[in-house]
């Protein structure tokens, strides 16, 4: 694991929110990003593909500050619902390299009745498409992760803000 240093938080919006001026807005999707600090790397000095997938998460945690106004512990812990990743693709486009900036977009191109589809694109600080990826979470209960159960209306709606076709 590592620790998490933001190098610089975006503050572009379409709308007006003082609240949150980390955020960025932009065609329905949520954008952030992060320097790739030395523990994400291998020996070529480029992101270990498994940190991929770290990172993704990490910037997937982020997201639901955006979309719902909440910490991810709170979907979690408050609303007792989980979203076990079931399914995951990838395709690694070019290397993204140590003290590089990684900047991830985030949109849900699908939400169905149990499941939400997530769609990450990666870019270095030069605007390089690096890595993309389509996942998918099913919708349970935190009491019964192995049953699905519908994605709320609540939650809808919140994701709304960066669904894409």
């Amino acid at each position: 694991m590592f620790e998490s240093r933001w190098v610089r938080h975006l503050y572009t919006f379409h709308f007006h929110n003082s609240l949150q001026p980390w955020l960025h807005v932009s065609a329905m999707a949520f954008i952030s990003q992060r320097r790739i600090d030395f523990p994400m790397v291998d020996l070529a000095k480029i992101v270990y593909y498994p940190r991929f997938w770290d990172l993704a998460h990490r910037f997937y945690e982020e997201s639901w500050e955006f979309t719902c106004g909440m910490h991810y512990n709170e979907i979690l812990f408050e609303k007792k619902i989980a979203l076990p990743l079931v399914h995951s693709e990838a395709k690694f486009l070019h290397p993204i390299s140590y003290g590089d900036t990684v900047e991830c977009t985030i949109t849900a191109p699908k939400i169905g009745e149990t499941s939400i589809t997530w769609h990450y694109e990666f870019r270095n600080q030069h605007g390089t498409l690096c890595w993309t990826a389509n996942q998918v979470t099913v919708c349970t209960d935190m009491n019964d992760v192995k049953s699905k159960t519908a994605v709320p209306d609540w939650m809808r709606d919140c994701l709304a803000k960066i669904e894409s076709s």
